[in-house]
């Protein structure tokens, strides 16, 4: 690099060491010394004695030399560890501007400094996996948020995976989340459970995708599993995922209803009963349990997924929203907020789509529940998740909160 400026040589306050602070300024100015002037080794024996000065040194003639090292494109490790645990407005210097800092500098400095100088990493420009998946491992939220904003920071698939599941408690993370790029379906379907209103449109407008691709490349391979009489438990699962009908038309000739708008409409007559609800999602090709955490959702956009999904008319979706007793206007008469909401919900997305939202719910919410899953539910053994898959990982954090109830 270019030679820089040296550091001006001030006077040293009054009463103080005037070679002292003399010395401090022409050592960081040989540190700073192109290579065409001072080679590895002598650069790191000059560090070395500059660091054990500024360990007595004041808070400004610090701040002064970090500036000073702060452009350079080589920096003597020891000098860059000592500075980077210094105080904030200190470590702030080489934080922001240091180009020369490694990824384990950084990880470094999270792992022994303080939160302040967490934040500031946040920002950092280029942030790598490694660096922002230690930063994420801490847990706070300001810092956490700082990373989801920094457009130009990379995440990890584990670093994303924690967050969501943080999002739980945290709510304040969805939105800064669900902008990531790094964020999968399978992340953002299980968030949806306690997304806002707003994220949960974000949601389903950016990750409820078609498989249209995928049944064209199946096709073929229906007919194949019909004549194994469907003894491959692997390739029905997931062919169960990837087909265009969404009803189970074997669940109606044990049903005591002749259709699902049947059953809809006792819902809408009688109201909704334990019995009804099950029969309903049987119909419908859910589970038990995924109908439960459609139809108790007080958001009510699952409920509007639910019927478009399984082709049901919109008067159907009247017919489940009144029959559990939900509100269709306000007490001044105005149309009540959540009930238009979930009719715009209803309106907005095509039915392949909402079947590919559906479809993974009740994949992750049912498929998914083995007896060490639900123990771990139960238990709040979240520190296990790595365990599992990803449906589990997803029925784990959706249910999570039932369980503890």
């Amino acid at each position: 690099m270019s030679e820089t400026a040296p550091m001006p040589e001030e006077a040293a306050p009054q009463g103080g060491f005037r070679a002292r602070h003399a010395l401090l300024k022409r050592l960081a100015d040989v540190v700073s010394l192109p290579t065409s002037r001072i080679n590895a080794f002598e650069r790191s024996v000059t560090g070395d004695l500059l660091v054990e000065m500024l360990r007595l040194a004041s808070h400004e003639d610090r701040k002064r030399v970090a500036a000073r090292l702060a452009p350079l494109a080589e920096l003597p490790n020891v000098l860059a560890r000592m500075l980077l645990r210094d105080e904030p407005d200190i470590a702030a210097l080489l934080i922001e501007q240091c180009a020369s800092l490694s990824d384990a500098d950084l990880v470094a400095c999270a792992r022994d400094a303080a939160l302040e100088h967490r934040f500031l990493m946040a920002s950092r420009r280029g942030l790598s996996e490694v660096v922002t998946e230690a930063l994420l491992s801490f847990g706070e939220t300001q810092v956490i948020e700082a990373v989801l904003r920094n457009s130009t920071a990379r995440l990890s698939q584990v670093a994303v995976e924690g967050v969501v599941s943080l999002s739980r408690t945290e709510r304040s993370l969805c939105p800064h989340i669900l902008k990531r790029p790094e964020l999968r379906p399978s992340g953002a379907y299980v968030m949806f459970w306690w997304c806002e209103p707003d994220d949960r449109r974000t949601i389903l407008q950016r990750f409820a995708v078609s498989r249209e691709v995928m049944q064209e490349v199946v096709e073929d391979v229906f007919a194949m599993a019909a004549e194994e009489n469907w003894q491959d438990p692997v390739s029905r699962k997931a062919l169960q995922f990837i087909e265009r009908r969404q009803r189970n038309r074997a669940a109606i000739e044990k049903s005591p209803y002749d259709s699902l708008e049947q059953a809809v409409e006792a819902a809408s007559q009688n109201g909704l009963t334990r019995e009804v609800a099950t029969e309903i999602a049987y119909l419908a090709g859910v589970k038990p349990i995924t109908g439960a955490k459609i139809l108790g959702d007080p958001g009510g956009e699952p409920l509007a997924i639910l019927c478009k999904a399984t082709g049901l008319a919109k008067s159907d979706l009247a017919g489940l929203w009144r029959s559990m007793r939900r509100p269709e206007v306000t007490e001044d008469g105005s149309p009540d907020p959540t009930w238009e909401r979930v009719q715009v919900t209803y309106d907005m997305l095509a039915v392949d789509r909402v079947q590919t939202v559906l479809r993974y719910w009740n994949w992750s919410l049912s498929s998914a529940l083995t007896p060490a899953l639900l123990r771990a539910i139960r238990d709040g053994e979240e520190d296990g998740v790595d365990d599992y898959s990803t449906p589990e990982r997803a029925a784990m954090l959706a249910l999570a909160e039932n369980f503890g109830r």
